[in-house]
């Protein structure tokens, strides 16, 4: 146990320890976006608006998340640059970003759904007859009651992101499991990297759990009031 190694690559956990939360937070606020568009997408009764949607959900809830990576980093991105679109940068930290934001939208899609679906027909109905259009029935009405009961599975997807951003390590990205594995590597101590690596996991994830939590408790409140 030379917990002197954590001290000498301090470096690549402090830059894992950044990447990592970039990674979440980027692929949350994307995923977030995207959910919100597909899950509205497969709500419609058009059914060319419906399938792609569909389409999208089931490929990459149907995929693991590291064939996804791979596949967007070795082929997708190189392609893409390749053909002379050099907005996309071939860079691995990029295709972090891409794999975990779609993988994401994907399941947080189906939160929204499900949230959306919940809340009784009368709700609509009802904001219809005051004179609202849907677009505005669902922004005010709707979605405003679905997302407190999308809090708690929204947050536990949230976590899970959190912990599956350790695979991007495959790809070279300096996450905190990268750290790990390279300071192991390169100083053939094993146990102490990859402890502190969990250990920096769990703050992680119970600061994030901690979020959520205060969330829903002011959203109860709000409703109680």
């Amino acid at each position: 146990m030379d917990w002197s190694v954590i001290v000498e690559y301090r470096n690549y956990f402090i830059q894992g320890v950044i990447n990592t939360a970039l990674l979440t937070t980027v692929a949350v606020l994307i995923g977030l976006l995207i959910g919100l568009s597909v899950g509205l997408m497969r709500l419609s009764r058009k059914r060319w608006i419906q399938w792609p949607a569909k389409v999208y959900v089931d490929i990459f809830r149907g995929t693991p998340l590291l064939l996804q990576i791979l596949f967007i980093h070795f082929a997708v991105i190189p392609t893409i640059w390749e053909d002379g679109l050099h907005l996309v940068p071939p860079d691995a930290l990029f295709s972090g970003f891409v794999a975990l934001s779609l993988n994401a939208g994907a399941y947080i899609s189906e939160i929204f759904r499900g949230g959306i679906q919940s809340i009784e027909k009368g709700q609509m109905e009802a904001a219809r007859s005051l004179g609202m259009s849907h677009w505005q029935a669902m922004r005010l009405v709707i979605l405003p009651q679905a997302f407190k009961r999308m809090l708690p599975p929204l947050g536990n997807e949230f976590i899970a992101l959190l912990k599956d951003s350790s695979l991007v390590a495959i790809i070279a990205v300096n996450d905190l499991t990268y750290a790990a594995f390279a300071t192991a590597k390169n100083t053939w101590v094993r146990w102490t990297p990859y402890i502190t690596a969990g250990i920096l996991y769990f703050l992680l994830t119970y600061l994030l759990s901690r979020v959520v939590y205060l969330l829903e408790k002011r959203y109860r409140t709000d409703v109680e009031r």
